[in-house]
């Protein structure tokens, strides 16, 4: 039978459960994907231990993972643009660890052939996600923005995407990403105390704009440069969007099926690069979940639904 990811209650990667389910069936106006790639995020850990209760309460048994890849296994009456065999990523909200998903064609793109499954499954995620922050500070040519945990998933997007249009990019990482950060044509500094003086040493011209990844007081530190609160935007710092009136533009501002197309294209072409820290089998959720919760390596770390043996391309 068809397995996913479920949990009965809120606790720590040790309540997740590989669970058999009923194989689905496409509604009219759905479409049922066979999942090849599934992508981890951060957020998905708050979810599942309760945090977020109050925002986002969990109706168990829950499921888990948002953006994914794969292939288009049955379309439902009077759903156009897609047939059976069509490889596509999409977005289905904590349902993606799965052998198969029902989504809506407005939650579905196609998957450009050039681009790995590994790099489709994070694109209507973590890059959606990189295109709204980028959107939301607005960078120009010339101008230097800075990207906090630039080797994270939506940060090493980000920043790419931020030099697209121009912009000298700081990023901050642990001194082991400054490899790949440099590859891309970033500039690194490392994260911790002192950070704000270490980004002043980099750019001593100023800072035009932030983009905050990772919380831990980095809005703190763009407003301690001079970045002016609507050149600033963060994803883990809801203290600092009340207090400064920051930007907190994230997935939900850029949850469009063209966009996701537009993003997969330019990484297919080699625009930008997706890295991929780590992939694991389904069976090895539980620890895969252990190393997001880390927030160390480079680039996003992936679940392989189906075995490399069994795809189809």
């Amino acid at each position: 039978m068809p397995k996913a990811v479920k949990f009965w209650n809120y606790g720590g990667p040790e309540v997740l459960q590989l669970a058999e389910v009923e194989r689905p069936h496409a509604a009219p106006g759905k479409v049922v994907v066979e999942v090849v790639t599934a992508a981890l995020n951060p957020g998905e850990i708050g979810i599942r231990e309760g945090r977020f209760h109050a925002m986002w309460p969990a109706t168990f048994p829950e499921g888990q993972g948002n953006d994914f890849a794969g292939y288009v296994a049955e379309v439902g009456e009077g759903v156009e643009g897609f047939v059976i065999g069509d490889p596509v990523l999409g977005f289905a909200p904590r349902a993606a660890q799965a052998n198969f998903v029902v989504v809506g064609t407005d939650a579905l793109a196609p998957k450009p052939a050039a681009l790995s499954w590994e790099g489709a499954a994070t694109i209507a995620g973590v890059g959606a996600t990189a295109w709204a922050a980028v959107e939301a500070v607005r960078p120009g040519s010339g101008e230097t923005v800075v990207v906090s945990a630039a080797a994270g998933g939506v940060g090493v997007i980000a920043a790419q995407l931020a030099r697209l249009r121009g912009a000298r990019v700081i990023g901050t990482a642990g001194e082991k990403n400054f490899p790949l950060l440099r590859s891309l044509g970033v500039t690194p500094v490392q994260y911790g105390a002192g950070l704000a003086d270490r980004i002043g040493a980099a750019a001593p011209s100023g800072i035009d704009a932030y983009i905050d990844t990772f919380g831990a007081g980095n809005v703190e530190v763009a407003i301690g440069l001079g970045v002016e609160p609507d050149r600033i935007n963060t994803l883990a710092d809801g203290a600092a969007i009340r207090k400064y009136g920051v930007h907190s533009d994230a997935q939900e501002e850029a949850a469009s099926p063209a966009l996701w197309a537009a993003l997969a294209t330019m990484a297919a072409e080699g625009k930008i690069a997706i890295p991929i820290a780590q992939v694991y089998p389904l069976e090895e959720v539980r620890q895969a979940y252990r190393d997001v919760a880390t927030r160390h390596g480079g680039g996003k770390r992936v679940l392989s639904i189906i075995a490399p043996g069994e795809r189809r391309e």
